[in-house]
């Protein structure tokens, strides 16, 4: 059997812009992708903490050490600057690697969205 697993989080960011007029996508500070695990192109999940809205998107990277989380195309009317969301992406895996299986998780702090 195959479960889908939290692989990857990035805990509480700021979103620093909304851009409606982008292609689409999340734009995120390279170090907090690297950090997290989480690739270019790949299938993440936002949730909004400030107004509880949840959606789909992939990310893109931003400039490394930037802070940078922007909410590209019609994602950008589900955010607003300055809210908190979260950042999430899943894995599918076996049931029993899954058991064993630790995700990436990091806390930036939420101020400047530095990494601690």
């Amino acid at each position: 059997m195959q479960i889908e697993v939290v692989k990857s989080k990035i805990h509480r960011v700021k979103v620093t812009g909304a851009d409606l007029n982008y292609i689409g996508s999340i734009t995120i500070d390279e170090a907090l992708m690297e950090a997290s695990n989480i690739i270019e192109g790949e299938k993440v999940q936002i949730v909004n903490v400030n107004n509880g809205e949840r959606l789909e998107t992939y990310a893109i990277k931003g400039n490394r050490n930037s802070g940078e989380i922007t909410l590209n195309g019609p994602a950008a009317r589900r955010v607003q600057r300055g809210d908190i969301i979260i950042i999430i992406a899943y894995g599918t895996l076996d049931f029993q690697e899954a058991k064993h299986f630790k995700p990436s998780i990091i806390f930036p702090n939420e101020n400047d969205n530095s990494l601690k």
